[in-house]
């Protein structure tokens, strides 16, 4: 598709398509991709070869779709059986065994080699994509070997034979990752096992703490067993998903050598990236111009690149804006591959305070970084133009260069737009080569239609991608998130290529990491604990959760379909077979299960004809579309037959004899406001609705299906973005997360109650729930929190006097406390600091932004109140270092934080002034009650920093709130004070006798 031929607009609905701005001639049409090349087999590699009569070897009739004889008799036997071309089924030649399904076959008369399969010197096809086939149905593995991505878990098998110039190395653990990089068993052991100590100390501690009640303080003691027993379920459901944490390592030579091989047409599939942004004065299109470039001078071949731009806000900022990015990328996407620069996102990149001159050998460097740095330069100066521009938005809305109204002035009402600015066939960088396709893309917006905010813009680009490029596998970042690694594609691509893996792998996840974070990351951004711990215990088990961002995802994956397991895959679960044993009998419903799922494989009648799609494309049929009649389809994918015939492509791309015309009309179409209606999408499809944590849900449900997903953490970080360092920024950030959480603990789709007869792991289950309860901690923990401050007001004390043997219980659980984080941060590699700000932010989160959406969720689900999404501020920081971290800027969620703040203090007081009249016997039991005082106050040290800001002060309006929240709850204290008896208060009350 030609790029710069002018926006295309309409509205499938209205029977509305205009083009705007047509400057050019009718687009080219599309380029092939993949055709014959000479006589070299397409699945392979090898040469295709010669048949028993000399001839050059034709394994299809039909099409002639090159196959050398190993792959074609490989397909008739544990394939699909039929040509990755035209998908007409393989006859059997001369020479070849007879396979179920040939006896209709009458003009082949060779008796002699009906049976004769050769038993492991045959060679097996190299998976490369074009006919392997991620159905709907969970099929058995093929059991040919092949030289893996990865390495480290052990492979069954040899194998096969391979030609010397396609594998160097042909050892079982030739692979392109390493799955399983074992964590020193001594670390990981004894963690075990103290974790193991720990609950059983735990077991001791709940013993004695239930069995031993505070007679005169009996409503204190009971809200402290309660909210203990809480934090400890809530420790189980963080804790044992890290039983198995694992480490990965990738081979890029590797994949290199099999797949991007020097002087030869690249094999490594294509993929389309997706960036979304929805408001350009919260996201400054500088960080989105950013993010694109980097993407744009990625290592990776430019055919096999395709990067949407999602503009969810209908801003002519974010069109024009991306307009001149798409110029300057002419520029700087060859320096970056000329001079091999890293990171390739230009404000980083001339950010970095390092010796730029290191292991550069070429003369011009110098001078072309300067020549570079001064066109960047140039280049903020038209972006902040824009944006100065757009600050004041014209009475009569805005209009294009060439006078023509801008289709989305109302961003609630407006048709659907697209804009190809770089395409593969034009586009061209100085240096005259092709440049990967750039396309901006804003869904159409209609009053009355539910939009279903980031996930239904995200559902927008796999349709209209899936219409124009169809990558076989797809990325998404946020706005901010730009590529720090050139390499990051192929990262991903060791994963999701390798013949082991690649099947049944939903997606590859990246952790998130951070530039412009304070020092000392006071509030917790960057997240270390998480992305560092629980996400590599959870690699262990069935795969990270998706985290929103910084993800490749298997397109079949999204579709809904199943995974290709194995038969290990097949088998129940551990704890099936722990409680039922390994030997018994297999449950009747598993075998069902299996037959049913081999019955789905072995069935290769398609049902749906594709020759009767209405564009014309060529017919295509699969062994999916078996499963459902073409209404069926329709009410799955909707009604773009364009669309629907890309499903079946499982290695993407698109016909070459497609119409670009017609695709840009039919992309027009699936990103209309009504194209949902009465489908799928959104609830077994695609991105998941129901939740402002869409990638929780849509995550949760690949998993279900048996999907596994991988963590890929290389030395160098694949990606950064940047994090709301204020206060208010970061709990409102924190609040949208907890809500959305709240939002899955109340529908269907909870972890708790749902699909129970899926193939979901248990562990991975139990993470899930504790993602979706652990808001639910914030009331237990505020509760926790006062109790201190109540005890020191009162003179009572939550603990008994304790003897010697029971004080050792205590101890013991603070030493195993202590112990699970100290060799969780051995293991992991995260330092004290980092743990110690996760162990912070977890209170300041909790009595703050936690709570809250609680309290919203509960509104939302009872009465139906919503809640509006907030767009993250992206700063530039432009003011100096973290400027960003002393502004305040008022909120709610600062008043309950502030509140146990206050209150604690006034109980330290309190206490202190108690103990100082009372006489040196009552500094003893006030110790007990001052940790406990001190505990919570150390915790929200980092809140009190952020209320003080730069000047140490802090707000009036914070004081007076908490102030009078405080003298409020110590008043109703004093009135009601539940620990004295109505005796004791009328002899309290009553004069004073004789005896006195």
């Amino acid at each position: 598709m030609a790029a710069n031929r002018g926006m295309v607009a309409g509205s499938h609905n209205r029977n509305e398509f205009v083009m705007i701005r047509n400057d050019g001639d009718a687009p080219a049409p599309g380029k092939e991709v993949k055709g014959t090349v000479g006589q070299a087999c397409q699945i392979c590699g090898d040469t295709v070869g010669v048949s028993a009569t000399g001839d050059v070897f034709v394994a299809c009739n039909e099409c002639a779709f090159p196959v050398c004889r190993p792959c074609y008799e490989y397909e008739r036997k544990d394939g699909v059986k039929c040509c990755p071309q035209c998908k007409t089924r393989y006859k059997r030649l001369k020479g070849s065994p007879r396979v179920p399904g040939d006896e209709e076959e009458e003009d082949v008369d060779d008796l002699d080699n009906e049976f004769n399969y050769k038993q492991g010197n045959g060679k097996g096809p190299e998976w490369q994509g074009e006919d392997i086939d991620l159905s709907s149905s969970s099929r058995h593995e093929p059991h040919h070997r092949i030289p893996r991505l990865t390495s480290g878990q052990q492979m069954s098998g040899e194998i096969p034979d391979a030609s010397p110039d396609r594998h160097s190395i042909r050892s079982p653990t030739s692979s392109y990752v390493d799955p399983s990089v074992p964590i020193p068993a001594n670390q990981l052991n004894l963690y075990r096992i103290v974790i193991i100590l720990r609950l059983i100390i735990l077991c001791f501690f709940f013993q004695y703490r239930v069995s031993h009640p505070v007679r005169d303080a009996y409503g204190l003691w009971l809200v402290s067993v309660i909210c203990e027993i809480w934090f400890a379920l809530s420790w189980l459901l963080d804790q044992f998903p890290k039983w198995y944490p694992i480490n990965r390592e990738t081979y890029l030579d590797r994949l290199a050598l099999r797949y991007d091989r020097e002087g030869e047409p690249s094999q490594l599939c294509p993929i389309d990236i997706f960036v979304s942004t929805v408001d350009p004065l919260k996201e400054p299109p500088l960080i989105t111009a950013n993010t694109v470039l980097s993407i744009l001078a990625v290592d990776y071949p430019v055919d096999k690149v395709s990067c949407y731009v999602s503009d969810d806000g209908s801003a002519m900022l974010t069109f024009e804006s991306l307009s001149e990015t798409a110029e300057f990328a002419r520029k700087w996407v060859p320096f970056c591959k000329k001079h091999n620069i890293e990171p390739r996102a230009p404000e980083f990149y001339f950010q970095q305070k390092i010796d730029y001159l290191k292991d550069k050998i070429q003369p011009s460097f110098v001078k072309e970084r300067r020549a570079m740095k001064r066109e960047y330069e140039e280049f903020k100066i038209r972006i902040n133009a824009l944006v100065a521009k757009a600050q004041k938005v014209p009475e009569e809305g805005w209009t294009m260069a060439d006078g023509t109204a801008w289709p989305g002035n109302n961003p609630r009402d407006h048709p659907g737009m697209i804009q190809v600015f770089l395409g593969h066939s034009g586009g061209l960088d100085t240096d005259g080569n092709e440049l990967p396709r750039l396309v901006y893309v804003s869904r159409e917006k209609r009053p009355g239609f539910q939009h279903h905010k980031k996930a239904g813009a995200m559902n927008a680009l796999i349709r209209v991608s899936a219409v124009l490029t169809n990558g076989a596998y797809l990325l998404n970042v946020d706005c901010d998130h730009y590529f720090n690694s050139s390499k990051a594609l192929r990262e991903a691509m060791c994963f999701m290529m390798d013949p082991a893996l690649g099947r049944k792998t939903c997606y590859v996840q990246f952790p998130q990491r951070f530039d412009g974070i304070d020092l000392h990351d006071r509030y917790a951004n960057r997240n270390i604990v998480f992305f560092d711990i629980n996400m590599k215990g959870l690699d262990g088990i069935q795969g990270p959760m998706y985290v929103g961002t910084g993800c490749c995802f298997n397109r079949q994956a999204l579709y809904g379909y199943d995974p290709v397991l194995t038969e290990a895959d097949l088998e129940p679960n551990i704890v099936v077979k722990s409680c039922c044993g390994g030997r018994k009998k297999k449950s009747k419903s598993y075998m069902d299960n299996k037959n049913r799922m081999m019955k789905r494989t072995e069935s290769s009648a398609p049902i749906f004809n594709m020759e009767d799609i209405e564009e014309g494309i060529e017919g295509y049929e699969d062994e999916r579309s078996m499963l459902m009649s073409q209404k069926r389809l329709e009410k799955r994918f909707g009604q773009s037959p364009i669309f629907t015939a890309s499903t079946f492509m499982t290695q993407g791309g698109i016909p070459p004899s497609t119409n670009p015309a017609s695709l840009l009309k039919e992309a027009i179409h699936v990103i209309s406001c009504g194209y949902e209606d009465k489908t799928e999408w959104g609830k077994e499809i695609g991105w998941i609705y129901g939740s402002v944590t869409e990638d929780i849900l849509t995550g949760f449900k690949m998993h279900a299906r048996g999907w596994i997903s991988i963590y890929c953490m290389p030395p160098r970080p694949c990606f950064k973005g940047s994090a709301p360092i204020n206060l208010s920024d970061r709990l409102n950030q924190v609040l949208r997360w907890a809500l959305g959480s709240v939002e899955i603990l109340f529908s269907r789709h909870c972890p708790i109650w749902y699909n129970y007869g899926g193939r979901l792991k248990l562990l991975e289950r139990v993470a899930y729930i504790n993602t979706i309860v652990y808001p639910l901690t914030s009331l237990p923990l505020i509760a926790y929190c006062v109790l201190p401050a109540i005890c020191l007001l009162t003179n009572k004390f939550i603990i008994p006097e304790i003897s010697n043997y029971a004080g050792m219980f205590f101890i013991l659980m603070f030493a195993s406390i202590f112990a699970t984080g100290i060799l969780e941060l051995r293991w992991s590699g995260v330092g004290i600091e980092d743990w110690w700000r996760n162990e912070q932010f977890w209170v300041i989160g909790g009595t703050s932004a936690h709570l809250f959406a609680v309290f919203q969720g509960l509104l939302k689900v009872l009465a139906g109140i919503d809640t509006n999404f907030t767009v993250t501020s992206k700063a530039n920081d432009e003011d100096g270092d973290f400027a960003e971290l002393y502004v305040f800027k008022w909120t709610s969620l600062l008043i309950p934080p502030t509140t146990v703040l206050v209150i604690n203090l006034v109980g330290m007081v309190a206490g202190i002034s108690y103990a100082i009249n009372s006489g040196y016997q009552s500094w003893g039991p006030l110790f007990g009650k001052l940790f406990f005082s001190i505990w919570v106050i150390l915790h929200l040290y980092p809140f009190l920093k952020g209320l003080m800001g730069k000047q140490n002060r802090t707000p009036t309006i914070v004081i007076v709130w908490s102030i009078l929240l405080a003298s409020i709850f110590s008043l109703l204290w004093v009135k009601i004070d539940p620990f004295i008896s109505d005796t004791q208060k009328a002899v309290a009350m009553g004069q004073c006798g004789v005896n006195c």
